[in-house]
C-alpha cells in the first residue's frame, strides 16, 4: 500500500467529503429509490435506474476516499523549520521571467490540487520542478505548453 502524501487542510476536506457522503447524501439516494421503487415496473422506470446509478457513484466515490485516508501521509509543514526550501505543502512566490507576473502556488496532492484556487500538484511539471530549489533560484519548467522561466521569490511554510 503506498503512502500519499497530503496536506492537514487536504485530509480535513477529505473527512469532510467522506462524511456529507455517508450521513447525507447516502440516505437521500436511499430513499430517491425506494420511491423510485414504489412507482411500479423497475424495467422502464427511468427514475429507478438513475437512482441506482447516483447510488453506484456514491459509494464508488466512499470507496475512494476511504482508501485516500488509510494510505494518507500527512505533511504539517507549520511544523518544519523553513529554510527557503521548496517542500511538498510549502506556498512558493514566484515571478514569471517570460512575462513578469507575479505567481503563487501550494505544492499539494493528487486530490487536493486545483489550478483555480493555486494549489499544484507535486507530481505537475511546475511542481516537480519547483521541488527541492531554493528562495532567490532561477528555474526552467518544461510544460506541455513549452518551457517556463521562474524566479523564487518566497517560500512560506503555512
Amino acid at each position: 500500500m503506498n503512502k500519499e502524501p497530503i496536506t492537514v487542510t487536504g485530509l480535513e476536506k477529505l473527512k469532510k467529503e467522506l462524511s456529507f457522503l455517508k450521513e447525507m447524501k447516502r440516505p437521500e439516494i436511499v430513499s430517491a429509490i425506494s420511491e423510485a421503487r414504489s412507482h411500479g415496473d423497475l424495467k422502464e422506470n427511468a427514475e429507478y435506474h438513475a437512482a441506482k446509478e447516483q447510488q453506484a457513484h456514491n459509494e464508488g466515490r466512499i470507496q475512494e476516499i476511504e482508501d485516500l485516508i488509510a494510505r494518507a501521509n500527512v505533511i504539517d509543514v507549520k511544523n518544519l523549520k523553513n529554510e527557503g526550501k521548496v517542500i511538498f505543502g510549502s506556498t512558493v512566490y514566484l515571478i514569471d521571467l517570460d512575462n513578469n507576473e507575479k505567481l503563487h502556488y501550494k505544492i499539494v496532492g493528487k486530490d487536493e490540487a486545483n489550478l483555480k484556487e493555486k494549489l499544484i500538484y507535486f507530481q505537475s511539471p511546475i511542481g516537480k520542478g519547483l521541488i527541492g530549489k531554493n528562495k532567490s533560484e532561477m528555474v526552467t519548467v518544461k510544460t506541455p505548453s513549452g518551457e517556463k522561466n521562474f524566479e523564487i521569490i518566497e517560500v512560506k511554510y503555512v
